[in-house]
């Protein structure tokens, strides 16, 4: 596994943690804002890999087909 998409996954695991539920979008945003560059689909690959393995979940919400994501309770 490379260097990079290790420090995407935790930080992507230290901004749920601290923001609680968000969208891609936002964790993008986020990511971007504190100078670690990637796409939105880097970040939906990282989060896809992260759901199966049981760490975060996803759901909907309002009916606008957006997955939001949280760390699973433990």
């Amino acid at each position: 596994m490379e260097k990079s998409e290790i420090s995407v996954e935790k930080e992507i695991l230290k901004i749920l943690r601290e923001k609680g539920e968000l969208t891609v979008a936002f964790i993008t945003r986020f990511l971007n804002e504190s100078g670690i560059e990637c796409t939105r689909q880097k970040v939906e690959k990282t989060l896809e890999k992260l759901s199966r393995a049981g760490i975060v979940e996803f759901f909907y919400r309002n009916g606008n087909h957006r997955r939001h994501y949280r760390l699973v309770v433990q």
